[in-house]
């Protein structure tokens, strides 16, 4: 057995070891990318292959980029990001080329799978070592196996004659099967990285271009579907001119904000769909594909999704106005902003006669771009600005911003500054003291510290001034609400 396997090993447990120390209980504080941070310079340690390919480096930049991210605020997106980007750089050495998104979506689907795999794998191969490789796992435990089970016999029975030596032992604490089981996964989730599984390039490099295909898509039917589908969204597009665009008189029964609330989301959905019907109606070496009247009306059909996806956008900007901002409608604005791009270059595809490659391959570029400044913003703390600079302070959700939790401290104060009367100012100063109080908790354990924290947390100190005081509510969480509304207490009457 070669000895780099043995310091993979040697770092994969060193790597679990520092993981068993920074998350004794809690994980959501710049401990997060501190073990990021490991990972990858272990990595770095290890692999001279990731050293030496320049691929691999872009990708070891990216991942020190979110772990950053992780650094000042921890959150999904930005774990995933950085684990995205360390397997890259972990895979992309054993790979010829980069080929496209779609195949290295694939690899990097099938290399956290092989998780659970390959370190079965590389233990069963090890234990198999030809005897001409020196030392072989299992000449050392041939070798360790008579002492050490003799040491244990002899312990024993001291510890059971000598009061001392019991306590002594009694005294070392044992791990427990939930702890044992944590290390078994972190290293599993460590090791592939560490010896990537040649599997998972050879399976991937065997996929289909990615072209969707639909059955009865000869040219006939694709001029008829066409013809209808373009008629339809017509149809649908013009009422959205007469009603949504222009503000004109809805039937009688139905509300402007009963048709502006309720397609945002089917409707995108409804944009999906067609593109993806699209690109199956002229796939490559198809007789619609070579149609010009075929390609006319595909590229008809797209231009009014794309209005589409503007109607889409419209309703959600306006049922915000009319109702608030969450993280959520933001990140629905920005994935609409995303299917509008991919409705775009299937349009430049079809009239410049680009490759699927080339398609997938800009979707996720722009899925980077859109992503990667989202693991550095709250989009929490700015639904919750957006929410209290533009709603009366009677109307602002409290239940929502006491959710969003430390992210809303600063608009809460904000929004206790703002005239108000005296029931509405006793919710927002309880729910903002709840929120304070949670976050002074959180920076003065340094397993949950973060930089952000603490920099809300100064903030807040500046801008409350005497009256920073960050302790929970006298009354707490029982008699009130979350908006911070005390409970009514149910009156009975006797007769």
């Amino acid at each position: 057995m070669r000895y780099s396997f043995l310091i993979k090993a040697m770092v994969a447990v060193a790597l679990v070891t520092a993981f068993d120390r920074l998350f004794p209980s809690d994980m959501a504080g710049a401990v997060v990318g501190a073990f990021g941070g490991l990972w990858l310079a272990g990595l770095v340690a290890v692999r001279s292959d990731v050293r030496r390919d320049h691929r691999a480096c872009i990708a070891l930049v990216a991942a020190a980029l979110f772990v950053t991210s992780l650094i000042d605020d921890p959150g999904l997106l930005g774990w995933t990001m950085f684990w995205c980007a360390l397997s890259l750089a972990a895979l992309l050495p054993r790979a010829t080329r980069f080929d496209d998104a779609w195949r290295w979506a694939v690899r990097l689907a099938l290399h956290g799978v092989s998780s659970g795999v390959q370190p079965i794998h590389d233990l069963r191969r090890a234990l198999r070592s030809p005897r001409a490789q020196r030392p072989s796992v299992r000449a050392t435990l041939a070798v360790l196996a008579f002492p050490l089970v003799g040491a244990g016999l002899f312990l024993a029975l001291f510890a059971a004659a000598n009061p001392v030596i019991a306590s002594a032992l009694a005294g070392i604490p044992l791990p427990s099967l939930w702890h044992i089981l944590v290390w078994v996964i972190v290293g599993c989730a460590v090791w592939p990285s560490l010896r990537p599984s040649a599997v998972v390039l050879r399976v991937a490099a065997r996929l289909p271009d990615p072209e969707p295909a639909l059955p009865g898509t000869s040219l006939p039917s694709v001029l008829i579907a066409l013809a209808l589908f373009n008629a339809l969204f017509a149809v649908q597009n013009l009422l959205d001119v007469a009603f949504l665009w222009s503000g004109g008189s809805l039937p009688a029964g139905m509300t402007q904000t009963e048709y502006v609330h309720r397609g945002a989301y089917p409707l995108i959905v409804t944009a999906l769909i067609a593109g993806v019907m699209a690109l199956a109606m002229l796939r490559p070496g198809s007789a619609s594909e070579r149609h010009p009247w075929a390609r006319r009306m595909v590229v008809l059909w797209v231009a009014q999704n794309l209005v589409l996806v503007a109607s889409s956008v419209w309703r959600t900007i306006d049922y915000v106005q009319t109702s608030m901002l969450t993280e959520w409608r933001i990140a629905a604005l920005a994935w609409m902003a995303l299917v509008a791009t991919g409705l775009a270059t299937i349009c430049w595809r079809i009239v410049k006669g680009r490759s699927a490659r080339w398609l997938v391959n800009w979707n996720a570029a722009a899925a980077l771009l859109v992503l990667t400044p989202c693991t550095f913003l709250d989009l929490g703390a700015i639904a919750a600005t957006w929410n209290v600079r533009h709603q009366a302070p009677a109307a602002v959700d409290l239940c929502y911003l006491n959710g969003v939790s430390d992210g809303a401290l600063l608009a809460l104060i904000e929004l206790e500054r703002r005239p108000m009367d005296g029931a509405t100012r006793d919710r927002v100063l309880f729910v903002r003291q709840l929120v304070l109080g949670r976050l002074d908790a959180r920076q003065s354990v340094w397993q949950t510290w973060t930089p952000r924290g603490a920099r809300r947390l100064a903030r807040a100190k500046a801008a409350l001034g005497p009256a920073f005081h960050p302790i929970w509510p006298v009354d707490g969480d029982s008699g009130r609400a979350c908006d911070g509304s005390r409970y009514q207490s149910a009156s009975v009457t006797h007769p």
